[in-house]
């Protein structure tokens, strides 16, 4: 598995705009509890394109794809910083693993991955929230050994999270 980060540019190439739509695409539930996008039953190119504009347009934002035998299997969003200056910690954004390949371990490498480069980096944690009602995120993030450790609604929407850490 490879992982590197999202080209530059605000104009993503066609090829991997539609690539990642299918990504977005094929996680309609989770698309669904977020309301990320207003249909998650038809996912168009233009709006993926949108929301990874907005990720990008962070402070310290880095969106990673994940490739497998040249195949898009994951994306990964991460923050060096969140948005609270209270907050020391790096975040992961948004884990997205085709839903196709789920169950295959791509998930968890894509994790150690980041993990090591928050390492590398000499951050001590990473923090990471979970939308309330997303179980399957809830128990796929706690089995990596990432902790519960308060309560809030995110900045971005206002939508009630369950925020978790994990010391590196």
């Amino acid at each position: 598995m490879i992982l590197q980060p999202l080209p530059p540019g605000r104009d993503l190439p066609a090829p991997l705009l539609t690539e990642l739509t299918a990504l977005y695409a094929s996680h309609r539930d989770f698309l669904a509890l977020s309301g990320d996008l207003p249909d998650p039953d038809d996912v168009r190119p233009e709006q993926v394109a949108a929301l990874l504009a907005d990720e990008r347009a962070h402070p310290g934002a880095e969106v990673l794809l994940a490739r497998s035998g040249g195949r898009l299997v994951a994306l990964v969003i991460t923050l060096s910083r969140h948005p609270d200056p209270a907050d020391p910690d790096p975040w992961i954004g948004l884990l997205l693993v085709d839903a196709s390949e789920q169950g295959r371990g791509y998930g968890r490498r894509v994790v150690g991955e980041v993990e090591g480069r928050f390492r590398a980096a000499g951050r001590r944690a990473v923090r990471l929230a979970v939308l309330d009602g997303n179980t399957s995120g809830l128990a796929f993030w706690t089995a990596l050994g990432y902790e519960v450790v308060g309560h809030r609604s995110d900045h971005a929407l206002g939508r009630p999270c369950a925020v978790l850490r994990k010391v590196l």
